[in-house]
């Protein structure tokens, strides 16, 4: 036992002072994070909002999302990724405080639209950190380590989110929400050493290094194989729990349990398997199709017979291939990226995750309603394995990218 302990705490070995308070700034603003998993019962039970009035307001959601991760990515190459972070948590604590107030179906759809935007500026600036406060050896082990803390905080918010909801209601948790998101700002601030914007002429000397992504074809085609994968892996947490409602007859804190799974096994095991994976000499690319083939296989267990282990054995299935596409994905992302448009790269990049908000749930919800869960599970099983085989053969195509990125920056 002592030795297996000594193994896991070895994979977080060499991360930086730095990565670690990054990660401590994510875990308190992940923490607080109460608002979002609550906002459709609040937007119905409180606001009495229609199920197509939430839709319509979970839409304005995504598209802010989108347009937050794509502004966020863009800026974070002019005023750095240091300030972008800081100015996202206060404008965004800000927001969700605000939020309480937002009545009528266009002004919440217009608040939640604006608060989605801020608070999602943050996403690519993120990454770019990681990278800056990172090794090439460490990197992807410190983007795991931050994915980490969000999932130890999405596992802690919802659980004391709903508590205060049943004890002190739905309006104290917009204002946890949003102070958390200040004293994260807080942190950052006080434990990191502000970094100095670039200037104009560093700017221009730095976009010289490559093309921006919407003209560096290799990169669109990851960033679209990207989306397609979040807009089948956001079905978890949408489609998936209607499914064991519906077919199984599971009450709500049995689904709970279930999708706790996830979180408790991303904390407990992510780390050493992307220690474990990266020793390996394993591409990325190829660890992108391996997590893509597990998620593939998560959906299609679900259609081997009626049982509820098998509900457990595709929520195990799931988070393997999150715990291996997620991380390397994001790494992979990186190295694609070439320097003085980390930004805006990491910035699509995100886009893959706020465009899956816009597109998967819906898509998910009517395939299901026309074909059928088992039908729309096989669809989305045998779609991942093409993807896989696709982002498989990728590999030289993206290699031969980076290594002409990095010829670039010796010329």
């Amino acid at each position: 036992m002592k030795t297996l302990y000594q193994n896991y705490l070895e994979n977080f070995r060499g991360l930086s002072k730095e990565i670690w308070m990054l990660s401590l700034v994510t875990l308190i603003n992940r923490t607080g994070a109460m608002v979002i998993p609550f906002l459709s019962l609040y937007l119905m039970k409180e606001l009495n909002f229609s199920f197509a009035q939430v839709g319509w307001i979970m839409t304005c959601y995504g598209l802010g999302s989108v347009l937050g991760t794509y502004v966020g990515g863009r800026i974070t190459d002019i005023i750095g990724y240091y300030n972008v972070v800081v100015l996202s948590l206060l404008l965004g604590g800000l927001g969700f405080i605000s939020l309480q107030w937002a009545s009528g179906f266009y002004g919440v759809c217009s608040a939640i639209f604006v608060v989605m935007f801020l608070v999602d500026a943050y996403r690519p600036a993120i990454f770019v950190a990681a990278e800056a406060y990172s090794t090439p050896q460490t990197v992807t082990r410190a983007i795991a380590l931050i994915r980490l803390a969000i999932n130890l905080g999405f596992s802690i918010g919802p659980l004391v989110g709903g508590i205060i909801i049943a004890t002190a209601g739905y309006k104290a948790i917009f204002w946890i929400d949003g102070v958390s998101c200040m004293i994260a700002a807080g942190v950052m601030l006080l434990s990191l050493k502000a970094v100095k914007a670039p200037t104009k002429a560093e700017r221009k000397a730095m976009i010289k290094h490559g093309a921006p992504p919407l003209r560096n074809r290799p990169f669109l085609i990851f960033f679209l194989l990207m989306m397609l994968i979040a807009i089948v892996f956001v079905q978890y947490f949408s489609l998936v729990p209607i499914y064991y409602e519906k077919i199984y007859n599971l009450s709500e804190d049995v689904i709970g349990w279930i999708l706790f799974l996830n979180g408790a096994m991303i904390v407990l095991t992510e780390m050493p398997l992307v220690g474990w994976l990266e020793r390996s000499k394993i591409s990325k690319a190829r660890l992108v199709a391996i997590g893509t083939l597990f998620l593939a296989a998560s959906f299609l267990v679900l259609n081997i017979g009626h049982h509820f282990g098998l509900l457990i054995v595709g929520m195990i299935l799931m988070t393997i291939g999150e715990m291996i596409e997620s991380p390397f994905s994001n790494a992979l992302a990186l190295e694609l990226s070439p320097q003085g448009r980390k930004g805006s790269y990491m910035g699509m990049y995100s886009m893959s995750w706020s465009f899956s908000h816009v597109f998967g749930h819906n898509t998910g919800m009517n395939m299901a309603d026309r074909l059928g869960f088992g039908m729309t599970f096989n669809i989305f099983g045998i779609g991942l394995m093409i993807i896989a085989l696709i982002c498989d053969r990728m590999h030289k195509v993206w290699k031969q990218s980076v290594t002409f990125i990095q010829s670039n920056k010796e010329a």
